[in-house]
């Protein structure tokens, strides 16, 4: 949609360097929307802006998908973010894919960013989760014995006609071959520019995490879709508060799914220092003490039921990530 931009890093090797071309980018796109007379806010929703007032970019490749997808598309006014993690192995992601699956709530949970639907409270923490699942081939992807099991699904739906190339499968996760990356599309476009960066680490952290344990041969867990998206559900719905099941332990009784992403980054420190962000990791601790994107946008909502200033301090936060420091003077 025309009202909509997208943004994208250079490849980059550590946290901070996201950081950085980050702050660049949004300073850059900040202050030509203000020469327009505009402002620019990152979230996973829009919280009053209607789907039908907007124009669709004029690109064949939007038209044939408006063409494809009909009412599916044109609803779509929804953002996100994706973080791309390189790994050196096709056999290798597909394993660490399988891996990654059983955090897809504790991903969602902290980027969630999108409580407000057409202007109205939806009551989730995600309604993005709730527009992009009527899309096809979107959600958990399966899990895929091999390189080859996954070649064959793409390669069925490609030689039918059924989509043009891989890049039409929008799966929450999903290899991207052309770059050698594994695609992380879970999580909500994120206001705070610091909160961007933490996520990324956890991502980055958590896939050496399975690609260590992948080169050891030990074998990485997985577990039914069904169970994996259940949690991504509750996610959705109840945010860093989502009662989710421990299925690393197979507990009966669930648990909060900050416990979880705790323990996970507990897990994940050491290859967060072996990448060089181990402080950026820590600003996962900040998201759970001050809450999600979500949590910030209802505190405004609830003080004065003012959609307006929900979306001026969106607009708001999302500057202020892109503006450095001031430097000290002595």
């Amino acid at each position: 949609m025309q009202s909509v931009l997208e943004i994208a890093t250079p490849v980059c090797r550590t946290a901070a360097d996201i950081h950085e071309q980050l702050r660049r980018i949004r300073a850059y796109v900040c202050e030509v929307a203000r020469d327009e007379g505009l402002r620019v806010g990152s979230a996973g929703t829009h919280p009053f802006s209607l789907f039908e007032r907007q124009r669709i970019t004029a690109r064949d490749r939007y038209r044939k998908l408006v063409d494809q997808l009909q009412y599916v598309a044109r609803r779509e006014l929804i953002f996100g973010m994706h973080v791309h993690v390189a790994v050196d192995d096709a056999e290798k992601a597909v394993q660490v894919v399988n891996g990654l699956l059983n955090h897809l709530g504790q991903l969602l949970a902290l980027s969630a960013s999108s409580p407000f639907w057409r202007g109205e409270p939806t009551g989730l923490s995600s309604s993005r989760q709730m527009v992009f699942a009527a899309f096809p081939r979107s959600g958990p992807p399966p899990r895929f014995n091999d390189y080859a099991d996954y070649a064959a699904v793409v390669g069925q739906l490609e030689k039918t006609g059924c989509i043009p190339d891989y890049t039409h499968i929008w799966w929450d996760i999903r290899l991207h071959p052309r770059l050698g990356t594994i695609e992380i599309r879970i999580c909500d476009a994120t206001t705070r520019l610091e909160d961007v960066v933490a996520v990324t680490a956890f991502c980055q952290a958590l896939v050496k995490h399975y690609c260590e344990q992948y080169a050891r041969g030990n074998r990485i867990p997985s577990y039914h879709r069904i169970l994996t998206t259940e949690n991504k559900w509750l996610a959705a719905r109840y945010g860093l508060e989502a009662p989710v099941m421990d299925l690393a332990t197979g507990r009966r009784n669930r648990i909060p799914v900050a416990q979880l992403i705790r323990r996970t980054v507990k897990e994940i420190e050491p290859h967060a220092r072996e990448l060089g962000s181990e402080r950026e990791l820590e600003g996962i601790h900040e998201i759970l003490a001050r809450g999600n994107g979500a949590d910030g946008q209802l505190r405004i909502f609830n003080a004065n039921r003012d959609i307006v200033e929900v979306v001026q301090e969106i607009a708001s936060a999302t500057e202020v990530g892109a503006v450095a420091p001031a430097a000290a003077t002595g």
